[in-house]
């Protein structure tokens, strides 16, 4: 077992965080963050650039984070390469990865996922590391340059991997035990273990999620008649699926065009996207992936919105109003539920992170890494 202690922690000052509430924006509000203004740090590894969305968080009382990860270092140099055994505890227990450039392996609880753009993942509380990733080679500023896109191009397969990832609070405020660091791992038995523990903090429902982009359900379909916003060729929208698992903690699309004379997305044959989804949402999040785009608030006021672009906003503050061709929008609503969570107390965080493979208690063995779900997630 080497790193990984076998011992079922049950303490109550862990059964979940005992901190300030979670309070969403309930007020109009707009934020906008552009990416010309963008500041990329090597926050928690030096091979990964994150990029924030500052305003948003801040306007939103700090309760939701987006930002963008980009790799920036090549997977062979000593202080890159896999990441440690770790996981994620915030409140509602919600991280959402959604891969836009390049290819990654993520392993989680022992079974390899093999990644590419529009790839999503919804998970946190569980066991897990990213072990590959692709990097195109270019200096920094190049690197960030690169187009991102959720339709699984082969050409941007070969980029450096990117994704957007979120989090219910900062990840400063909540534990993030590592459980086997990089140099404990054993790649013949530590990987391939089911593990468990008793902290976590997630709604009735919240499961681990992952949906592949061109699976039936992320199939793209036309956006029903009725929706105001204006657009050169029809608008399609995929259902990331994310409401139930997340616990009814958040909704999930992406709204996209084609570019001009094309079909790049991958379509539905069946069935129309109802445009009820846009009004979901206390308070709602906008990231332009690809294109440009044009959305308009209550008072009638317009405002354009370029890749790298995120808006946060208040319920029924803000609409899209227009999308240019060959555009790729991720659109989150973060609901009500959001509201009856709390936060971790810094003692309740600092303890967790110190407690590290402590918490975890070996379940059984994987006999095949590529079968099955992970399996770290409790519900009891």
């Amino acid at each position: 077992m080497g790193a990984l202690a076998a011992i079922n922690v049950k303490r109550p000052a862990f059964s979940g965080p005992d901190g300030d509430p979670i309070k969403l924006n309930h007020q109009s509000f707009v934020a906008i963050d552009r990416h010309r203004d963008a500041a990329y740090e090597a926050t928690y590894r030096p091979q990964a650039l994150y990029n924030r969305a500052n305003e948003g968080f801040h306007a939103n009382n700090e309760a939701f984070l987006l930002h963008e990860v980009s790799t920036n270092l090549p997977i062979y140099r000593p202080d890159t390469g896999p990441t440690d055994f770790h996981l994620h505890l915030p409140p509602g227990g919600y991280q959402l990865v959604l891969v836009t450039s390049g290819l990654f392996t993520f392993d989680y609880d022992g079974r390899f996922f093999h990644v590419g753009p529009g790839a999503a993942m919804l998970q946190s509380a569980i066991v897990h590391r990213q072990l590959f990733y692709t990097w195109a080679g270019l200096p920094t500023e190049e690197n960030l340059k690169t187009p991102q896109t959720v339709a699984p191009e082969s050409i941007s397969m070969g980029y450096s991997g990117k994704f957007i990832e979120a989090f219910i609070m900062d990840p400063t405020t909540f534990p993030n035990p590592t459980v086997v660091a990089s140099h404990d791992v054993n790649e013949a038995e530590t990987s391939r273990l089911a593990w468990s523990h008793p902290l976590h903090d997630r709604p009735a429902g919240g499961c681990f999620w992952f949906q592949d982009p061109l699976e039936l359900d992320a199939l793209y379909k036309p956006l029903a008649a009725g929706a105001s916003m204006k657009a050169a060729g029809p608008v399609y929208v995929r259902d990331m699926g994310l409401e139930a698992p997340s616990g009814r903690l958040t909704s999930g699309h992406i709204i996209a065009t084609d570019p001009r004379g094309q079909s790049l997305l991958p379509k539905s044959a069946v069935g129309t996207a109802d445009a009820a989804f846009l009004e979901k949402g206390e308070v709602v999040v906008y990231r332009v992936i690809r294109g440009e785009a044009g959305f308009r608030n209550a008072a009638g006021e317009k405002f354009e919105l370029v890749a790298g672009d995120t808006v946060t906003a208040g319920k029924n503050t803000i609409e899209l109003a227009r999308m240019g061709e060959d555009t790729q929008i991720l659109r989150l609503g973060l609901l009500k539920g959001m509201d009856n969570l709390r936060g971790w107390t810094p003692t309740q965080r600092d303890e967790i992170d110190g407690l590290a493979g402590q918490i975890i208690a070996r379940k059984e063995s994987r006999p095949l890494r590529v079968e099955g779900q992970p399996v770290g997630y409790l519900y009891d």
